[in-house]
């Protein structure tokens, strides 16, 4: 859970995100190079006949509103790489969470709070039939009707501790909800962050005591088997949870709903702003998580980049991931990273923070990277993510609702200069209010972008997954475009695939099956657009 307190004050987003015309598009640069700095151009994008009708299309309903937004609802999406499942939920389906569960509202803070309801509370049901009372939670728990000309940061990780009361009874059905609209939004993929066995590892942390050395501090989490226990207790808690998920989609069954069918993976979060030991605790769960169950694939350090103890901590907690790296080989990284602005922090600490995620911790992948060019040789930090393939997972909404980042400020274009791999994402979209069909809207409008780049956009959010499996992809694809294997090239998408080898090579990953699967919905998508 993404949950904080009021720290510091930040720039205030200046106005609402809003959906430009595609014709009248920001710069396409966002931060000029430093001297001397000369990134590899990515050779250019060749366009198909079917991709360049679809393009005419798009361009054609840009004056159309309910056109434009089901073009980019209908558009393959691929994945969701950055979604916080607690912070994904639609809001007004927490507040009915809380109707069912009989809990309370403070009506002072807005906070949902067990039963009884004494003085100063009122039913979550009241919200059923109040509709003042309803909207006014909304708002509290999301940024709903935010003011633009106040700071959104706290009020941002503010939500997280007012609706946590109800979004820890059930990952199932929270995960339900968020998997109908990444269905609805025409994804196939999600990986959503949660913590597992979050109390047991806190108490065996605070059991173990810290130690500086952290190859011994490992050895005492594990020995006896302790670190094993929480392991088999978050699997307990996954079993539960996705249970109560296929009851809720009534998955296996005639009635199943279209979710049952959406691929999801579980990133395992550690809570930076913990002490040491519980941050190094969570992240050891986390690891052995993933190297013991396939649901889980990865680790990430969650809540707000900029309080003083994630600041004062940072360089050791990126220590720490390096080290488990060692002993975890197998577990995938990515890392919050960068999500700092200037006022946000002092300048001292814009200046490093991606370069040790990438150097020390050596990450997979980074999460907003927003404050790239304030970093300290960030150029070269540019050009190793790009020759690591390491991608940056973009929410353009949560950047301008947290940091007041966006048009021409945000480092998108920057990273797609240098060859770095971007992917689209959520992050918290139902605190956001917003869904992935918006973030490419946006990004279309802001940047210029056409349909062929959204179209490898979505190619990436499947390419820089934590998928097992070769990729469907030849070499690098952000590099040198997205051509397929050998043994797949004379294969035509939507259509029986003829060749053995094709076939054994999609029967042996699963990667390239659910991009191939990707590209026969773009085949489809394309046909039903070029004919405008």
């Amino acid at each position: 859970m993404r949950s904080a307190v009021p720290r510091r004050v930040v720039p205030a987003v200046l106005g609402t995100l809003s959906v430009l015309s595609l014709l009248s598009a920001l710069p396409a640069a966002a931060q000029p190079a430093r001297p001397g700095a000369r990134p590899a151009a990515p050779p250019p994008r060749q366009v198909t006949a079917a991709e360049a009708r679809t393009d005419a299309y798009l361009r054609s309903v840009k004056d159309r509103p309910a056109a434009l937004r089901a073009f980019f609802r209908e558009l393959p999406k691929g994945g969701d790489l950055h979604n916080h499942l607690s912070g994904a939920v639609n809001t007004d389906y927490l507040v009915e969470l809380a109707a069912e569960d009989g809990l309370c509202i403070d009506t002072a803070t807005m906070t949902a709070v067990p039963p009884p309801c004494g003085a100063g509370t009122r039913p979550a049901a009241d919200a059923r039939t109040d509709r003042a009372f309803h909207e006014a939670i909304v708002r509290a728990w999301s940024m709903q009707d935010f003011p633009p000309d106040q700071n959104g940061h706290d009020h941002f990780f503010d939500t997280f501790g007012k609706f946590g009361e109800v979004t820890w009874r059930h990952r199932g059905k929270l995960l339900a909800q968020v998997a109908d609209t990444a269905v609805r939004n025409n994804q196939s993929y999600l990986e959503t962050m949660v913590t597992p066995a979050s109390d047991g590892a806190k108490k065996l942390a605070d059991e173990v005591g810290w130690d500086a050395d952290l190859g011994a501090l490992h050895r005492r989490l594990v020995a006896g088997g302790r670190l094993d226990k929480l392991v088999a207790d978050a699997r307990k808690e996954a079993d539960d949870g996705d249970a109560e998920f296929r009851a809720t989609e009534h998955c296996g069954t005639a009635g199943a709903r279209p979710a049952c069918g959406l691929t999801v993976r579980w990133i395992s979060q550690a809570s930076r702003g913990s002490s040491p030991v519980r941050v190094f605790t969570q992240l050891a769960l986390g690891m052995r998580l993933v190297e013991a169950d396939p649901r889980f694939v990865a680790v990430n350090l969650v809540q707000p980049e900029d309080w003083d103890s994630s600041l004062q901590n940072y360089s050791l907690q990126m220590r720490m991931v390096g080290y488990l790296r060692t002993r975890y080989p197998r577990a995938h990284v990515t890392l919050h990273a960068g999500e700092l602005w200037p006022g946000l922090v002092k300048p001292a600490d814009l200046r490093f923070h991606i370069k040790e995620a990438v150097d020390v911790a050596h990450t997979e992948r980074v999460g907003h990277g927003v404050d790239l060019v304030h970093e300290d040789d960030w150029q070269r930090t540019a050009r190793t993510m790009a020759a690591r393939r390491i991608a940056v997972e973009v929410p353009f909404s949560s950047n301008a609702q947290i940091l007041g980042v966006k048009g021409a400020e945000h480092p998108f274009t920057t990273y797609r200069r240098y060859g770095v791999p971007v992917v689209l994402a959520t992050d918290d979209p139902g605190v956001s209010r917003i869904d992935i069909s918006h973030e490419y809207q946006y990004a279309a409008a802001t940047y210029g972008l056409g349909y062929p780049e959204l179209k490898d956009l979505a190619r990436a959010s499947l390419e820089y997954a934590f998928l097992p499996g070769a990729d469907l992809w030849q070499g690098n694809p952000t590099a040198q475009g997205y051509r397929p294997v050998e043994v797949c090239r004379a294969e035509h998408p939507g259509l029986p695939v003829h060749g053995a080898r094709c076939r054994q090579f999609l029967a042996g990953s699963a990667k390239a099956r659910l991009e191939w699967r990707q590209e026969a919905a773009f085949a489809a998508f394309e046909r039903a657009h070029a004919r405008g």
